[in-house]
C-alpha cells in the first residue's frame, strides 16, 4: 500500500470513530443520566454491547493503520509520531478511564460513575478530533502538491 492510500485510510477510519465519540459524548452519556434507574443495568449491558461492534473492530484496524503510518510515513515528518501518539493515547484513556467507569455503571445506576464518564471522556473526543484535522491537512498538502506537479 503506497502512502497516499494508507494516509487516506487513516482519515477515513480517523473520521468514522470521531463521529461516533462525538456523538457518544453529546448524546450517549449525558443520556445515562436519565435512564430508568431500575432497569439500568440492563440499559446499560445493551449499550455496551451494541457499541462494542460499533467501535472495537475499527478501533483496533486504526491502531494497525497508525503504527503502519508511523512506520511508512517518513515524509510525513513528526506528523507521522504526533497522529500515532494521538491513537495510543486515545487507547490509554479507554482502558484506564472509560472501562473502569463502564465496569461501575455494570453494577448500577451511579450518578457520580455517569458524570465521571462524561467528563473524562473528553480526552478522547479531542483526541480523536485532532488526530481527524492533522490526518485531513497532511491529505490535503499531499493531494495539493501532487496537483502543483501535474500541473
Amino acid at each position: 500500500m503506497n502512502l497516499p492510500q494508507l494516509l487516506l485510510l487513516n482519515f477515513v477510519l480517523a473520521s468514522y470513530l470521531t463521529g461516533v465519540i462525538w456523538t457518544v459524548q453529546l448524546v450517549h452519556y449525558p443520556g445515562f443520566a436519565q435512564a430508568d434507574r431500575a432497569g439500568f443495568t440492563a440499559f446499560h449491558q445493551q449499550h455496551s454491547r451494541r457499541i462494542s461492534w460499533l467501535v472495537m473492530g475499527p478501533m483496533v484496524l486504526e491502531l494497525l493503520l497508525a503504527l503502519a503510518l508511523a512506520w511508512q510515513g517518513h515524509e510525513l515528518g513528526l506528523c507521522r509520531w504526533w497522529q500515532l501518539a494521538l491513537v495510543l493515547l486515545v487507547w490509554a484513556a479507554t482502558f484506564f478511564v472509560s472501562v473502569p467507569f463502564h465496569n461501575r455503571l455494570a453494577e448500577g445506576y451511579d450518578y457520580v460513575a455517569i458524570d465521571g464518564l462524561v467528563r473524562t471522556n473528553w480526552p478522547r473526543t479531542l483526541a480523536w478530533t485532532l488526530r481527524t484535522v492533522l490526518l485531513g491537512w497532511q491529505l490535503w498538502k499531499m493531494l495539493h502538491f501532487a496537483a502543483e506537479t501535474t500541473s
